[in-house]
C-alpha cells in the first residue's frame, strides 16, 4: 500500500478497510502462539456448554487485526503511538470480521503529525465487536 501523509488525512476520513476470516484452525494456532486455552476458542462442545452457541473468536485476535489494520494503513514511515479496544461482542469462525476506522482528529505537535482514530471491529450485520482507539503519527510531505 502507498504511503500516506498527514496532508492527505481529513477528519471524518474512513481508512482502507480489512477483512478477516478466521478458521478454527487459525483459533488453534492463536490459542498456541498467545498462550490462551480457554476452551470456548477452540472446544465446540466446550463451548456449547457454558451457553455459548458454538466457538467464539479470541478478543486479542480482533485486537491483533486492528493492529494489522492501523499497521498497514500508516506505512512504512508513520508510527503507531497508542492503541487499545473492549471487548463488546462475539465473532465466530468462519464469518467474515471486517476491520475499520475513521480519523476524529487531526493535529501538530513538536513538529510531529497526529492523527487520532475511532477503530472497530465489526460483524457481517453491521454489529461494532471491538470498538477502540488509536493515535499515530504520520509523515508530512513538507
Amino acid at each position: 500500500m502507498a504511503q500516506v501523509y498527514f496532508e492527505d488525512v481529513n477528519e471524518g476520513d474512513e481508512i482502507p478497510q480489512l477483512k478477516k476470516n478466521c478458521s478454527t484452525q487459525q483459533l488453534v494456532l492463536w490459542a498456541a502462539g498467545s498462550g490462551d486455552f480457554y476452551q470456548i476458542h477452540y472446544d465446540k462442545d466446550f463451548a456449547i456448554g457454558t451457553g455459548l452457541q458454538g466457538l467464539i473468536v479470541h478478543g486479542a485476535l480482533k485486537n491483533a487485526f486492528l493492529g494489522q489494520l492501523l499497521h498497514d494503513w500508516i506505512g512504512e514511515k508513520g508510527q503507531l503511538r497508542k492503541f487499545g479496544c473492549s471487548y463488546r461482542g462475539m465473532d465466530v469462525p468462519n464469518q467474515d470480521i471486517l476491520c475499520r476506522g475513521v480519523v476524529k482528529k487531526k493535529y501538530s505537535e513538536g513538529g510531529r503529525h497526529f492523527v487520532a482514530l475511532d477503530v472497530w471491529t465489526e460483524k457481517p450485520d453491521g454489529k461494532k465487536t471491538s470498538p477502540g482507539e488509536a493515535l499515530v503519527t504520520l509523515p508530512s510531505r513538507q
